[in-house]
């Protein structure tokens, strides 16, 4: 196999900002094997980068074989390192293998993609006049509002007054135990699905002691969530994990953590670093596996290299190609 690799500069349509801070574009890295194509989104909490990413593809040219279907024996003799690298290589691997096939991912994997949970539209932070705006002019019936300053409350108390979507809140471990403690059962006042990684990452004894006290809300981890031995040492801990193709190393290991997570009665969200529509789309075709969808990266950007998953409002609908479906777009 011809493995090829290129940089590329996402921009966003709005300057996004979370508790680990702003940024207006993204430096990721798409992955070609033949006719196959993968995506590497920089995890920026894991030290990611684009240049990491560059660095480990480099490590990893030597290790393929010249037929595809050997999936499980080629990544499994890839180096270690980063995980945004490995889920690109594992995600153009897929491509290819349908590609070759002629048949969809998922269907290759044996998933029923009719039942596809409703994609949330994330809300990032600024004042909340602002993000009260904003919730309402996109009328998506699902929203994930990122926390984590000094307004949470009145962030979501001004969301609530514009909206009756489905509201989900994220506070990427900015909160801590006392915070948590003290402002998660003022915002389950304004009806809320779920609070997802409240606490500093690592903080699994903190998580526990908060899903204790019974708030009203389920409490996901997410930062915390990269092996399927993070997944074990959650159980109890929450009711439910944020599972990440970049994360997690791309689609087989993700599909462990999948099976794992609700073997140990956890939910799962199937969600998205800020990724074009390979990354997106590869996601997508394990979307029915999972109870909660955060996909919503190709919504966010200005210029997205592939054509892939469809949003019909908030529903997600696959490409009928093979492989991934994606198609790159054409330049005007």
């Amino acid at each position: 196999m011809n493995l090829t690799w290129e940089p590329i500069t996402l921009e966003l349509k709005t300057a996004f900002r979370i508790a680990h801070g702003v940024s207006e574009r993204r430096h990721n890295v798409l992955v070609y094997l033949d006719e196959g194509v993968g995506e590497g989104a920089g995890v920026q909490y894991l030290g990611e980068s684009q240049t990491r990413i560059l660095e480990y593809l480099v490590l990893a040219a030597e290790q393929f074989s010249d037929d595809p279907i050997h999936i499980e024996k080629i990544l499994k003799s890839l180096p270690l390192g980063s995980s945004s690298g490995r889920a690109a290589l594992d995600i153009a691997l897929h491509d290819l293998w349908g590609k070759r096939q002629g048949i969809p991912l998922h269907k290759l994997l044996g998933i029923n993609s009719q039942q596809m949970p409703s994609t949330s539209l994330t809300i990032a932070m600024d004042h909340p006049d602002k993000m009260a705006q904003s919730a309402r002019q996109s009328g998506w019936p699902v929203l994930k509002i990122k926390l984590g300053s000094a307004n949470d409350e009145a962030i979501v108390r001004s969301i609530r007054e514009e909206t009756d979507a489905a509201l989900r809140v994220d506070a990427n471990a900015g909160w801590t135990r006392e915070h948590a403690a003290d402002l998660i059962p003022r915002l389950v006042e304004y009806d809320l699905e779920l609070v997802e990684q409240p606490l500093p990452v690592g903080d699994i004894e903190g998580l526990r002691q908060l899903r204790e006290r019974n708030l009203g809300v389920k409490i996901f981890a997410d930062e915390n969530i990269r092996t399927p031995q993070d997944v074990i040492d959650h159980v109890e801990a929450v009711d439910g994990v944020v599972i990440k193709l970049m994360k997690s190393g791309g689609i087989r290991p993700a599909l462990q953590m999948i099976e794992l997570a609700q073997s140990f009665d956890m939910q799962v969200m199937l969600s998205c670093m800020v990724e074009s529509s390979v990354g997106v789309t590869a996601a997508a075709h394990l979307a029915s596996l999972c109870e909660y969808v955060d996909l919503d990266g190709p919504l966010l950007i200005k210029n997205d290299p592939y054509q892939g998953v469809i949003y019909r409002g908030a529903q997600l609908c696959l490409p009928k190609g093979p492989g991934l479906g994606v198609l790159k777009r054409i330049e005007n």
